[in-house]
């Protein structure tokens, strides 16, 4: 039985940079599980899995195209310090929660600190990155 669209897959995985660097991990959890073909992750993952079959390890690459896409530097925002709670002490590489349209709140990390502006990246942390991943399929539903 090999993995087809559509097929509900359970892998364990590493997933790497390409200068080696890990950025996640299912070691010591519960297997990923995932509808193949359905957006649940990213497409390069998607596309890699077509094929496997249960016990089979390999490497995908994935182009940063099929993964978080390009860096935009539109999505870079700059927000001027007296509009900002006054209250909060900004540091470049802080996390925060930027509230966006329909009540849903955005990831974004404090980029650039001037002294007038607070520069927030809403970029994925891998966009703009080829990504490798170490996958062993454990099973199809």
């Amino acid at each position: 039985m090999v993995v087809k669209n559509d097929d509900t897959v359970q892998v364990h995985y590493t997933g790497k940079l390409e200068d080696g660097t890990v950025f996640d991990s299912s070691e010591g959890r519960e297997p990923l599980g995932f509808n193949v073909g359905a957006g649940q992750v990213i497409p390069g993952f998607d596309e890699g899995m077509v094929g496997m079959e249960i016990g089979e390890k390999k490497e995908i690459k994935i182009s940063s195209d099929k993964a978080y896409g390009e860096y935009r530097d539109d999505l870079v925002v700059a927000f001027p310090k007296d509009k900002l709670p006054p209250d909060l002490e900004f540091e470049v590489g802080m996390r925060l929660q930027m509230p966006a349209q329909q009540g849903m709140m955005i990831p974004v990390v404090v980029k650039e600190i001037t002294e007038e502006m607070v520069f927030l990246d809403a970029n994925s942390e891998l966009a703009g990155k080829n990504l490798v991943f170490e996958v062993e399929l454990v099973d199809i539903k």
